[in-house]
């Protein structure tokens, strides 16, 4: 893969084919995913929970087997977060009404100003991948930070990140922070990859919780 330079991208320039690039190298599903299932355990302390789970088509998530309501609604929560953003959407589709203008540059890449309907909204680039989303999104700012990503061979997932909501008038933070540890496998050989496990740190006073989301025993639906 030939990755797009921005080390000449001067601030205040246009930068939209570098940011084009760097969405486009996001890894997502072929169309036509038929959806998949398997089990799922979900563990915090000394605490676990096992059930079965399937996304369709639709990517609609549904858990099975789980007594605990609020951790049947994490599973599938999820589930479908990871399954909304393997969806392939054309970058005119998504930012068309927005223009990029370059900003300062950092270790964690080039700065994205977002001018136009996404008016607000801030990313940063490096190596054709987005390091940092800054969005406005329901009266809430969710700033995300990648640290290390997986490479598919058909476009990155991130591995590790972390993500903060905040105010978008103070920029007070809403809640606590959270810390990703994703782990993805090819459904079948040259398959789609999809979530085999999700560890979530959440910050909590001078303590950190830990919750463990795995998905084992993976295969495509047949129905």
């Amino acid at each position: 893969m030939t990755v797009t330079s921005i080390a000449n991208v001067a601030p205040g320039s246009d930068c939209r084919d570098a940011f084009q690039a760097a969405y486009q190298n996001r890894y997502t599903w072929e169309p036509g995913f038929g959806g998949y299932q398997g089990r799922c355990v979900w563990e915090q302390g000394d605490r676990r929970v096992e059930g079965r789970f399937q996304i369709g088509a639709d990517l609609k998530a549904k858990v099975e087997g789980v007594d605990d309501a609020e951790v049947e609604k994490a599973i599938a929560s999820q589930l479908w977060e990871v399954a909304i953003h393997r969806v392939r959407r054309p970058f005119e589709q998504v930012h068309g009404a927005n223009t990029f203008i370059a900003g300062d540059s950092t270790d964690e890449g080039l700065e994205v100003l977002i001018a136009g309907k996404g008016e607000g909204d801030r990313y940063r680039i490096k190596d054709d991948v987005v390091t940092m989303v800054h969005r406005h999104i329901h009266g809430t700012v969710v700033t995300i930070h990648t640290g290390s990503t997986t490479d598919t061979g058909s476009g990155y997932l991130s591995h590790t990140y972390n993500s903060q909501y905040s105010d978008p008038k103070t920029g007070e933070s809403k809640g606590s922070a959270n810390q990703f540890e994703d782990t993805f496998t090819p459904l079948f050989e040259g398959g789609p990859w999809v979530l085999q496990q999700r560890i979530i740190k959440t910050e909590s006073g001078d303590a950190a919780e830990k919750q463990v989301f795995r998905f084992e025993s993976l295969e495509a639906k047949t129905n």
